[in-house]
């Protein structure tokens, strides 16, 4: 069955037609979101939530201005960063908390292969620092593979903003990236 007729299926209450769509769009959906959110149970739940959506507001999808998948990151999108508005600060008080833990145990347990396993982190300490308009540009664009133009669509700004957010995010990455490893280096000398 097409997309189209999925949903006309979910429309008339077709609850295979609706197992069908998550099976297909659940990993692509629930990845997105934990990329956003960073966060297993809360990724669960804003998941939960894109597809409950869906079922209820199956009649509000319009084939003619996006691709399915493209309407349901973009209700992914919009949960994620009602989230995120909503808690911001208890979570970024506990990035800060678990950033420093992190790099004390590293410091402690320092051994072949920790290097890049430090890396990993702080890039992803790093991306979990954006704001919340160039980590969705980043992660629709690099991560999950959308178009610029399709991921516009999903973040609901122009093509040129969103260009213009990823580009924000890239150099602010570097720049991070770049202290970070200069910190390290002081810290061995």
């Amino acid at each position: 069955m097409t997309d189209e007729e999925l949903m006309q299926a979910i429309c008339n209450g077709d609850q295979d037609a609706y197992q069908t769509v998550v099976k297909q769009h659940l990993k692509s959906i629930s990845h997105y979101a934990f990329r956003i959110l960073d966060d297993q149970r809360e990724t669960e739940d804003i998941t939960q939530e894109a597809f409950l959506k869906l079922w209820i507001n199956a009649e509000k999808w319009q084939p003619e201005k996006a691709k399915l998948s493209t309407w349901l990151h973009r209700i992914t999108h919009n949960l994620c960063i009602d989230y995120l508005r909503k808690h911001r600060n208890i979570q970024t008080q506990e990035n800060v908390e678990e950033e420093n833990e992190k790099r004390t145990d590293w410091r402690d347990s320092h051994a072949d292969g920790e290097e890049e396993r430090l890396q990993e982190l702080r890039l992803k300490t790093a991306v979990n620092s954006l704001p919340e308009n160039q980590r969705s540009a980043l992660m629709l664009c690099h991560y999950s593979g959308f178009s610029n133009k399709e991921a516009a669509v999903i973040m609901n700004i122009s093509v040129k903003a969103l260009e213009s957010a990823i580009a924000r995010a890239k150099r602010s990455l570097r720049k991070q990236l770049s202290d970070a490893n200069s910190a390290q280096s002081e810290e061995k000398a």
